[in-house]
């Protein structure tokens, strides 16, 4: 049985080879981006002193066992009261429509959305299959290992299976057309249904380097551009507020093992 708050240390770090002949897996703190051998105490360790984990976590999460660890001493225990999944308030969306509604010709000021940090998410990822060229460009295959996700409304697991359909133009941009699930650690767990689409774009010779599994990492994700659009499903009661939700996401590439995304929801 693992320690408290080991499930938030996976969900910190994405895991990847980082050469073909290593035979131990390294691990990526997917907020500072540091890099260390996978050892889920060495990661803890690292977690309790890293500002952009711990800041993230005060903003997002105060109930985070390893911030409550890094502050007090000791993690927090089981018995923690579990919050309720933060909601889209109705009332403030519909008032944000301020005027006398009952002339036509009055003009309403538009809420101005925002955006704010919700969730993130790593995953392991097969090697990709080729399906060939076809009329719109090459298409790949990727299928999910595995992955760990964490944020405002949640945590838990992304179940193996999911799938990743890849169309690469005669630029190597890349279009993300993707559908998996994610497992929440409720009990019993809730299963919310997700579809990804978006773009990996950037200059030739970045993108050429993505598709190197050599010199993959060795690429700043800084110099290309990995963006998607997010929608969730789920008949669980206790999520459905997800249903009508949006998500945008900034990805990084991380070898043919890991793929880190952070996903973005507008405030009301």
């Amino acid at each position: 049985m693992g320690r408290i708050g080991d499930g938030d240390i996976h969900a910190a770090f994405v895991e990847f080879r980082a050469k073909e002949s290593d035979k131990c897996l390294s691990a990526q703190c997917i907020y500072c981006q540091s890099i260390r051998a996978k050892n889920t105490s060495r990661q803890r360790s690292h977690l309790l002193e890293c500002p952009a984990y711990l800041n993230a976590m005060k903003e997002h999460n105060p109930d985070n066992p390893i911030l409550h660890e890094a502050v007090n001493g000791t993690p927090t225990q089981n018995n923690t009261p579990v919050k309720t999944p933060k909601k889209r308030d109705l009332d403030t969306m519909v008032n944000g429509f301020q005027g006398n509604t009952s002339s036509a010709s009055h003009s309403f000021p538009i809420p101005k959305p925002q955006l704010e940090r919700d969730f993130q998410m790593s995953v392991q990822l097969n090697p990709k299959i080729s399906v060939g060229p076809g009329i719109w460009g090459q298409r790949n295959w990727v299928s999910f290992i595995s992955g760990h996700w964490n944020g405002r409304f949640g945590k838990g697991t992304v179940v193996p299976g999911g799938q990743d359909s890849q169309l690469i133009a005669p630029d190597l941009s890349t279009h993300i057309d993707a559908n998996y699930l994610l497992q929440t650690h409720d009990h019993p767990p809730a299963f919310i249904a997700v579809k990804m689409d978006g773009w990996r774009v950037g200059p030739r010779d970045i993108l050429e380097k993505l598709e190197d599994p050599s010199q993959i990492d060795e690429v700043d994700p800084k110099t290309y551009s990995f963006r998607v659009n997010v929608h969730m499903e789920t008949g669980d009661a206790r999520y459905l507020h997800l249903n009508t939700g949006m998500w945008v996401a900034s990805g990084v590439r991380r070898g043919t093992e890991g793929r880190i995304t952070k996903f973005l929801s507008p405030t009301p």
